[in-house]
């Protein structure tokens, strides 16, 4: 396979950081120990806030009053969005019931994991989109009971538009608490919530690795690293759309790569002049992580044909993927690594993070070969159940035992051979595979 690289990445977002993980752990533990006053140490320790954990009524009643009429409803048609996307997909899962043998019956049931904690960052800015893939597609699975913490502004609080996305999508409790703290609170079952079953939503790596430490006991979305984004362009892709969207999402953070997967070298040069200008309008912070992730982490790849862009795309597994190029469906078709596809010009990434009702919580650095997204299904635990008549047992009970033998599991064995023996006394089993009888 011919890849020629015009760009080649200067780094890596494959980092790890080993005091990152000791730090996270050493306040995992003295919150466990310690409990709620060790996470309200720790809130006016990082957060700078010593106000009230548990939002209460009035307080979301009073962030409600304070949004401007045109922003809840921006908030309300992305909550009714991402709804329906979440209601169709469970719409695919059901309870199911086969004979598999006569007169044995077995199932699958579909449960509603009870407790789910959903992290919303905050801080400078309101991650209202979080809010909205994390609770509502909470919600729509049937959890019981969801939290949400979010970082709380110092002497002031959760910002009014979290709470108010939080409430509209059916958070049960909202908790002002960030970073490993909040986590921890969800995931010990402080300050009055259940101990949470599942744990998701995106983070800094304080929050990432708090997810990963306490993997196993609880389940998580997923591993998060950088958020990433691959674009696949033809010739006849506009250059100045793909640069827009490429700067889109390198603009998340210094180290959020962006990849340019073409077989036109003309586009390719094109694309290349016009990111850094496209970066230079952006607001300082903005521009900032879109100067560095562009500089350090991104790539320009020509291919030969659409077969090596798409072959190099599935190598990537890129958390987002669009494609700018003729013949979308052969792309569909053909595609297998990625966490979420944008297929033309008329929709992109941005599209998804915000308002179009596909989950933006998706796999990074490249375990989209192996996973999706946050979907409904991970909030549901799919479970099995059995059933049978006496006489359906038979075969089964006979097999097992001569497998279990085979194994050499003797006392899986005999609770064969205790049920054969009640119920068709009289009757010889060769249950060893020699001429043992029950």
């Amino acid at each position: 396979m011919s890849r020629t690289y015009l760009k080649k990445a200067a780094k890596t977002s494959a980092t790890d950081s080993g005091s990152v993980r000791d730090t996270v752990q050493a306040i995992l533990d003295e919150i466990e120990a310690g409990g709620e006053e060790a996470a309200r140490r720790y809130a006016e320790k990082f957060d700078r806030y010593a106000g009230n954990i548990i939002v209460t009524r009035d307080e979301i009643d009073q962030a409600a009053a304070q949004l401007p009429q045109k922003l809840k409803d921006d908030i309300r048609f992305a909550h009714d969005n991402v709804r329906k996307f979440a209601e169709a997909q469970k719409g695919t899962l059901s309870d199911v019931e086969v004979e598999i043998v006569p007169g044995l019956i077995a199932g699958q049931k579909t449960i509603p994991i009870e407790a789910a904690g959903c992290y919303v960052p905050g801080g400078r800015y309101s991650h209202v989109a979080s809010a909205i893939m994390t609770v509502t597609t909470a919600k729509v699975a049937g959890c019981k009971h969801i939290s949400v913490c979010s970082p709380p502004r110092p002497d002031v609080g959760v910002h009014p538009a979290i709470l108010y996305t939080a409430d509209i999508c059916g958070a049960d409790t909202i908790l002002a608490l960030g970073g490993v703290q909040g986590v921890a609170a969800m995931a010990f079952g402080l300050f009055g919530v259940p101990q949470s079953g599942i744990l998701v939503g995106p983070g800094n790596q304080f929050v990432a690795e708090a997810k990963r430490i306490l993997f196993g006991r609880v389940g998580i979305d997923m591993f998060a690293g950088p958020t990433d984004s691959l674009i696949l362009a033809d010739k006849d892709a506009d250059p100045e759309i793909v640069a827009a969207d490429l700067v889109g999402q390198a603009e998340h953070g210094y180290n959020s790569p962006v990849w340019l997967v073409t077989d036109d070298r003309a586009l390719a040069k094109t694309v290349m002049a016009l990111v850094p200008k496209h970066i230079s309008t952006l607001p300082e912070v903005n521009r900032a992580n879109a100067e560095a992730a562009w500089r350090d982490f991104a790539e320009v790849i020509l291919c030969d044909s659409r077969e090596e862009m798409a072959a190099t795309s599935d190598d990537y597994a890129p958390e987002h993927l669009t494609v700018q190029a003729a013949d979308p469906d052969w792309w569909l078709d053909r595609l297998g690594c990625y966490g979420s596809l944008f297929l033309g010009e008329e929709t992109t990434v941005a599209f998804g993070d915000k308002a179009s009702g596909t989950n933006h919580v998706l796999p990074t650095s490249g375990a989209a070969r192996y996973t999706g997204g946050l979907s409904v299904h991970k909030f549901m635990k799919i479970v099995t159940w059995q059933r049978a008549t006496r006489e359906g047992s038979k075969s089964i009970a006979e097999a097992t035992a001569r497998i279990s033998r085979l194994e050499g599991m003797e006392g899986h064995a005999r609770t064969a051979d205790i049920r054969l023996r009640k119920y068709f006394p009289g009757e010889n089993f060769d249950l060893s595979g020699t001429d043992q009888d029950v």
